[in-house]
């Protein structure tokens, strides 16, 4: 399609627009795509899923390839763990809550994350205590300038913190068609974080399963984050920064009630809670502004650009670095002129 609308084709609701765009629906369509970006000789494709991780700042002149790749099934099990794969195009949560009618669990506390399958890689998706590496098995995918396909391990896709190798130099080059999870036949629940097991409280579940955790993350996501389809916005825009301990600990020193938790060799400090005590929360930049109810969400009320939006980041960031002397990453991927 040429001269494609991206509205709806991304969470924040930015109207932009792409000069060409093919949407995949079958593998066996790739290889004439494939052939059809090569001639078009626009550039390096850019990839759409769900548009759920991503702020476009301008309209896309390089072509755009949206994955609609469908399915879900299991390949193989023993007594104790299934390994599932899905296309690519398949919606998360929808993934998640298929995994758990068929009696798996390790997804569950990434419930109602946006997004497809095949986006989990790429940013690692993670939230309460649990990334999507940890049940993590491979993945397929595409070489859009070769055209050949391999598989990567988990080692292969070099996962970090809201990280992978598909977000570095030459990592674009790879569509991903399919994705698989080992998951444990017995739940191994994690309800580290208060709010579950608080949730869980208010449910009456003392005895949870992995449905009951799923259901409460669900209700706690539904309360603090604004649904896309009625406010613009791509989740949390910025990563929680992580600092050496003695870094942190004397950040936490001089401003008492800063959260903070171990990972790793590091310490995770709160951006939501710095980013608050700036004054950010509820604040708006005619149609660009940060959620009333979570400071580390950035909305578009109705009209904003990508542009407009990434105005206001910086200056989240340049306020955080001056007060707090912490420097502040997006999540989002940006696409079109401009940085952070």
């Amino acid at each position: 399609m040429a001269d494609a609308p991206l509205g709806g084709l991304n969470t924040f609701g930015i109207r932009a627009r792409a000069r060409v765009l093919w949407r995949i629906a079958a593998l066996d369509e790739l290889p004439a795509v494939l052939r059809a970006v090569r001639e078009d000789a626009g550039g390096e494709p850019l990839v759409l899923g769900g548009g759920s991780n991503l702020l476009i700042t301008g309209d896309v002149d390089r072509p755009v390839l949206q994955v609609a790749l469908p399915g879900r099934r299991i390949l193989e099990g023993d007594d104790d763990s299934v390994l599932i794969e899905a296309g690519a195009g398949e919606s998360w949560d929808g993934l998640v809550r298929w995994s758990l009618a068929q009696g798996l669990s390790g997804l569950e506390n990434l419930a109602l994350i946006p997004g497809t399958a095949g986006a989990a890689p790429i940013q690692n998706i993670g939230a309460y205590g649990v990334e999507q590496r940890d049940v993590f098995d491979s993945l397929d995918a595409v070489d859009l300038h070769a055209g050949a396909a391999r598989r990567f391990d988990a080692a292969e896709c070099a996962f970090g913190y809201r990280d992978s190798l598909f977000k570095h130099a030459g990592g674009s080059r790879w569509l991903i068609t399919a994705v698989r999870y080992r998951l444990p036949r017995r739940p191994r629940l994690h309800l580290d974080y208060g709010e579950i097991r608080e949730e869980l409280g208010r449910a009456g579940r003392s005895e949870p399963t992995a449905v009951d955790v799923a259901d409460a993350v669900t209700a706690i996501r539904r309360r603090k984050l604004p649904d896309p389809a009625v406010l613009g916005n791509a989740g949390s825009f910025f990563k929680n920064p992580l600092l050496d301990p003695a870094q942190a600990q004397a950040l936490i020193a001089r401003e008492p009630g800063l959260p903070a938790w171990p990972a790793g060799d590091r310490v995770k400090l709160s951006a939501a809670w710095m980013i608050d005590r700036c004054g950010w929360k509820g604040h708006r930049d005619g149609d660009a502004g940060v959620h009333a109810a979570h400071a580390l969400v950035l909305v578009n009320h109705g009209g904003a650009s990508g542009a407009e939006v990434l105005t206001l980041a910086r200056r989240i960031r340049d306020s955080v670095q001056s007060r707090f002397g912490v420097a502040l990453e997006p999540e989002p991927v940006l696409v079109g002129p401009g940085r952070l």
